[in-house]
């Protein structure tokens, strides 16, 4: 009788991953890429360059996903950024829920590397949670939450990630930490500390000036910044329902 147990939760669990693997994407939601392919994108958790050091459950491409909506407002940034000779580029987009699920199983499994660390420099990633840096239910499922940053398009693009390399913490200098190919806005993405707070006083007045230029040109066309993230932006009343499917390659 266990065996059999067992195996009927087995089948069911197949059945369920099957299922939520073939939601389709749906109709008010597209490919970045597809609105304005002059948006730079960087989607960090298709990859191994992130806090949790691995590519996320769910992202099975590096592709911007967004509400139609968030996207075309996106591309008005995009184009009020380019006579300052400035590009967004996409750090995160849609984020599907079995990959919010499968942060919040990294930061309660116990384990801790220094690589990691970098990220939350002052604190156990046990806290990402409960400090609000981390939701269980995150906007970013409902396509209408982004994380982003700026380029600016005169300078030298600079050295690539290295994963194997010892870089400093997300908070030290710029040419310490992990190199993120955009302007220096005083911390690293994702950092989760006090100073990668919007209104932080503990940068530089350039650092400052970066951030009040994304700030202003993203409030320009509706967004609305989380004050914990420099990075991260919503546009309200786009939708409130979360999604669960992957982000797959565009056909």
């Amino acid at each position: 009788m266990i065996f059999r147990a067992v195996l009927i939760a087995a089948i069911a669990g197949l059945c369920g991953a099957s299922g939520a693997r073939a939601q389709p994407m749906p109709d008010d939601f597209v490919y970045l890429r597809s609105l304005d392919p002059s948006i730079q994108q960087d989607i960090r958790y298709a990859g191994v360059n992130n806090f949790v050091g691995r590519k996320l459950t769910g992202y099975d491409a590096a592709e911007c996903i967004v509400k139609r909506s968030v996207g075309l407002a996106l591309s008005r940034v995009q184009r009020d950024l380019a006579a300052k000779h400035l590009s967004l580029k996409m750090l995160d987009c849609y984020r599907p829920q079995r990959a919010v699920d499968d942060m919040y199983a990294w930061a309660q499994d116990g384990r801790e590397t220094p690589a990691q660390r970098r990220y939350n420099p002052s604190f156990s990633k046990a806290e990402l949670f409960r400090r609000g840096y981390v939701a269980r239910h995150s906007g970013h499922s409902t396509g209408a939450a982004v994380d982003l940053t700026l380029v600016d398009l005169r300078a030298a693009k600079g050295p690539p990630f290295d994963p194997r390399r010892n870089y400093a913490s997300c908070i030290a200098p710029a040419d310490q930490r992990a190199p993120e190919a955009s302007v220096d806005m005083g911390t690293g993405y994702d950092c989760s500390d006090a100073k990668a707070h919007t209104a932080s006083k503990a940068i530089t007045a350039k650092q400052r000036m970066w951030r009040d230029t994304l700030l202003a040109a993203m409030a320009k066309q509706g967004f609305v910044n989380f004050r914990l993230e420099w990075w991260h932006f919503s546009l309200p009343g786009t939708g409130r329902t979360a999604y669960d499917f992957p982000i797959e390659a565009r056909r």
